[in-house]
């Protein structure tokens, strides 16, 4: 009867929150405690001086991280798993699979952490990056050689909201390129609405910090695969780096995931209402639960909703600095994925770090606000926002 139940998949919103260790793979708890037992240690006694345990060593294992990354694995339809302390530190562990000499194709709107990150590769360690629009599948198809190891998403991507077709980019990487791998940093999106391992990707990463935990107070990194080959590899690196997440962020990690779906549903409803609320005042939307997304349709076939993160555009660089700083209950800051709601403004903040020239040659708006939208009363956002976009004279302007 156990290993029936076992077996049963259930619905997304109780996968998040079901546990189930009768298959062996998971941990084992003498007590049955609902909530995983914290092991806050860094060493395990042996048995033996000869043959080590399961676990001996918190940086190479440790029982509450196998619970949480056991857990992470199945929702996010992975081989396995793993829990490291930061999303750039799953980047960064997932790139030390390319070599010197070899490359990576990537989009052209990036977060600024991850074209920090490329950019170093570039002038430290020889690992050159194309940055192409992936919003056409097939700009990709010159860029591919036998030196391309990565293929880097973004879908929808921070902050312009570009959708990448997941299934036909890895359809063509995976023929013309076997050796290189589709990675896809699903943040924006979650494991709840969107699940690139099965479109065709070949790793899926997060930042945990922000929709998976969903109350910034945690600072965590995903990365999850579908061949056992990576994953051996990913983990050594993290086992030699000694990056794996401690076991208490591990326990906060794990309650966080639980409470998506409730989190993700309602941050979601009052997004789209407040897209919907910019767009009929005029302003240039970027979100792809609108149909007059370029891709809405294309979105719509690979996740399960549009996310809770849209950004738009006033027209006039001073008018956007004088609308987020005269809101009240968005929070200024460069994050996302909380319950709170947050604003900011992306070319002064999240991608300062990319050259102002760069942003230029990339048609990144410098005016642009990205909204981040939380779980508080719909009608308080919408009302706080109106007062600052009256306030700031960016609503007048745009009618």
């Amino acid at each position: 009867m156990t290993d029936t139940i076992a077996r049963i998949k259930y619905r997304p919103a109780t996968e998040l929150v079901y546990v189930d260790n009768s298959d062996g793979k998971g941990p084992k708890d003498n007590y049955n405690a609902a909530s995983m037992p914290i092991y806050q240690t860094a060493t395990f006694k042996q048995s033996s001086s000869t043959q080590m345990g399961e676990y001996d060593y918190s940086r190479s294992g440790n029982p509450t991280r196998s619970h949480v990354e056991n857990h992470l694995a199945k929702i996010m339809s992975a081989k396995r798993a793993f829990a490291v302390n930061s999303g750039m530190t799953a980047l960064d562990v997932i790139t030390r699979l390319v070599k010197a000499g070899e490359e990576v194709i990537a989009g052209n709107d990036l977060y600024g952490g991850t074209n920090r990150l490329l950019s170093f590769l570039a002038t430290h360690n020889n690992v050159k990056t194309h940055h192409i629009d992936t919003t056409d599948s097939e700009t990709i198809i010159p860029y591919l050689s036998e030196k391309t190891r990565l293929v880097l998403l973004e879908t929808p991507t921070n902050p312009l909201m570009k959708i990448a077709d997941i299934p036909r980019i890895s359809e063509i990487v995976h023929e013309r390129c076997p050796n290189a791998l589709v990675v896809v940093d699903n943040t924006m999106m979650s494991p709840y609405l969107q699940k690139p391992l099965e479109l065709g990707a070949d790793i899926v990463y997060h930042s945990g910090t922000k929709y998976l935990s969903g109350h910034h107070d945690l600072m965590a990194g995903v990365v999850a695969v579908k061949d056992d080959s990576v994953a051996e590899k990913i983990y050594f690196t993290i086992n030699a780096t000694g990056v794996g997440l401690g076991p208490f962020d591990c326990w906060l990690l794990m309650r966080g995931v639980k409470t998506l779906a409730v989190r993700m549903d309602r941050q979601q409803a009052n997004a789209i209402q407040i897209a919907d609320f910019l767009q009929s005042h005029k302003f240039k939307v970027h979100y792809p639960g609108l149909k007059t997304h370029p891709q809405y349709e294309l979105h719509a076939k690979m996740s399960r909703g549009p996310g809770a993160v849209l950004s738009f555009e006033t027209g006039n660089v001073e008018l956007s600095e004088k609308l987020v700083e005269l809101t009240r209950l968005w929070g200024i800051s460069v994050s996302f994925g909380c319950v709170n709601s947050l604003i900011s403004m992306p070319c002064r903040m999240s991608h300062a770090s990319i050259p102002a020239e760069v942003r230029a040659a990339r048609a990144m708006p410098e005016d642009l606000i990205r909204l981040c939208v939380g779980i508080e009363d719909v009608d308080d956002l919408l009302e706080d926002l109106y007062h600052a976009l009256t306030a700031s004279g960016a609503l007048k302007l745009a009618n």
